[in-house]
């Protein structure tokens, strides 16, 4: 109610004030009269207060994802960004600039650049990095830069993506990557100009360690370093370690606000998108290491139920695989969307985010109880998890086929 008042208070001043200032007397043609009706629109409905209602209930049972178009603003949020100014971004919109400096300052980098999307910002990072073909870029097989953006660094930079599987079946090492790095001028190759990491990967911290050998190695030969830190938020939480220290290795990072912030996202009138980006940097940061805890208590509940886990929860992601149980993805799905209160999941991948509840994640549980008892009174006895190493733990539910006649 404060911002709709407030709202409400700026809409009276204003209609106030431009009463004063003298309006040109025309007669509207009926034509443009009946264009103007065409154009309005009323997109607030009678019910639009109990529908946001709905959807911040929705939000704390939802373990798709974290990202803004799942997430959504909070009240408090909304009350901090419409402070911000209103200017346009082109022109040195004031809110934004001060965002882009703060980061800047953040990151131990020169300046700061605010972006549409995460994958706009990895894409524009390395774009700038390669500013004339024949190169190529190392990355991890699972990495976000090479199976989620589209081909982007082909199509913008036209460089070569090599994507290296981890020996250790956790993240690179400097041994992973050190064969596969292409040397020289040759005019049948294409030269590593680029080395890409992610932290966060699936959730999973890559150790400072290793990430300081391999831009030791980058530095002596040239090659550039470039972080998809979507979600480095975690890794800052978990590990205590300040963000500055965790991007000094690199040339070049991507930040992303709507993964683990929450912040929701949507270009030019910026100034309450980068309101709604420092209020996420400033009240829902410290609130991370409560979801890391509400991640590894689901964890904990999974494995006491036996059913498998494709890959611990570090961070805010747990991968599970429930056939242990004799369950399959689509079965929980289709039973957590028929709860009272619906639980929203996809397969494998559960994420936990600050709106998260911590009684969705006892009704998860419950639920999976239920339905491990359900097979064993089927005389079905769960067993292990089938591990093959570095198979793909991101896995979507797939229905039985219906056989065709």
């Amino acid at each position: 109610m404060r911002i709709l008042s407030n709202v409400r208070h700026s809409w009276n001043h204003i209609r106030h004030f431009s009463s004063r200032i003298p309006q040109p007397h025309f007669k509207m043609d009926s034509k443009l009269a009946s264009i103007i009706e065409q154009v309005k629109v009323d997109i607030i409905t009678p019910t639009q207060q109990r529908d946001n209602a709905r959807q911040l209930e929705e939000v704390s049972r939802n373990f798709i994802c974290e990202n803004g178009h799942r997430s959504v603003p909070t009240k408090e949020m909304f009350t901090y960004a419409v402070q911000t100014s209103l200017g346009d971004d082109v022109y040195n919109e004031p809110s934004t600039i001060a965002l882009e400096s703060h980061i800047a300052k953040l990151t131990g980098k020169e300046a700061a650049l605010f972006v549409s999307s995460g994958t706009m910002g990895n894409q524009l990072a390395i774009r700038t990095h390669l500013q004339q073909p024949p190169n190529s870029i190392i990355c991890d097989v699972r990495a976000h830069i090479n199976k989620y953006e589209a081909g982007g660094a082909a199509i913008h930079s036209g460089a070569l993506q090599n994507a290296l599987t981890p020996k250790n079946g956790h993240h690179l090492t400097l041994k992973d990557i050190e064969p596969h790095v292409v040397f020289g001028t040759d005019v049948h190759s294409a030269p590593t100009r680029i080395i890409c990491l992610e932290n966060t990967l699936n959730g999973t911290i890559m150790p400072q360690n290793d990430i300081i050998e391999i831009a030791d190695f980058a530095l002596k030969n040239g090659i550039l370093m470039h972080l998809d830190g979507a979600r480095l938020w975690h890794v800052a939480a978990e590990t205590q370690t300040p963000i500055d220290e965790l991007c000094a290795p690199f040339d070049s990072v991507s930040l992303c606000f709507s993964k683990g912030l929450d912040f929701w996202r949507g270009m030019r009138q910026t100034g309450v998108l980068a309101g709604s980006v420092a209020y996420a940097l400033t009240h829902n940061f410290p609130l991370l290491p409560r979801v890391h805890a509400l991640a590894k208590r689901l964890q904990t509940g999974l494995e006491e139920l036996q059913v498998g886990i494709l890959s611990p929860a570090e961070t805010c992601m747990v991968f599970y695989d429930p056939s242990t149980i004799g369950v399959e993805y689509w079965e929980i799905i289709d039973h957590a969307a028929a709860l009272p209160n619906p639980i929203s999941l996809t397969g494998s991948r559960m994420v936990v985010h600050i709106q998260t509840s911590p009684e969705a994640v006892d009704d998860f549980l419950s639920l999976i109880r239920m339905l491990k008892e359900k097979k064993v009174r089927a005389g079905i006895v769960p067993s292990p998890v089938d591990s093959d190493g570095m198979r793909n733990v991101y896995v979507r539910a797939m229905r039985p086929s219906t056989p065709t006649r």
